[in-house]
């Protein structure tokens, strides 16, 4: 396999008050990203009380035509009423592990 884009976001709710909101948002992206074009993989997991994506994309411009569309850029547009939260977006030859996750989101990602 060649190289491919890797995206990481995590995300903290403001507040448990917003949870409905978020989930609303999340499993509307998460379809959408399912059926991205040049999506190869999308996964989420809560660690420590982050919300964590890590999708896999055939390059970056397949994720960035698919991170202010549909579903998805809705979910941006509400994103600050409802949670705060980093992202960190690389390539690489093989996608990160669960375990590495939240060390590679605590580093090197980038607040939104």
């Amino acid at each position: 396999m060649g190289q491919v884009y890797v995206s990481i976001t995590g995300l903290r709710l403001k507040s448990v008050f917003q949870m409905p909101r978020f989930y609303w948002h999340a499993l509307r992206s998460m379809r959408q990203a399912t059926h991205a074009d040049g999506n190869l993989s999308v996964a989420t997991r809560t660690i420590n009380g982050v919300h964590h994506t890590l999708s896999v994309w055939r390059d970056e411009a397949a994720m960035r035509t698919f991170l202010t569309a549909g579903a998805h850029g809705q979910a941006m547009r509400a994103f600050r009423s409802i949670a705060t939260g980093k992202v960190v977006g690389f390539a690489a030859y093989t996608p990160p592990s669960w375990d590495a996750v939240p060390t590679i989101w605590n580093d090197r990602g980038r607040e939104v």
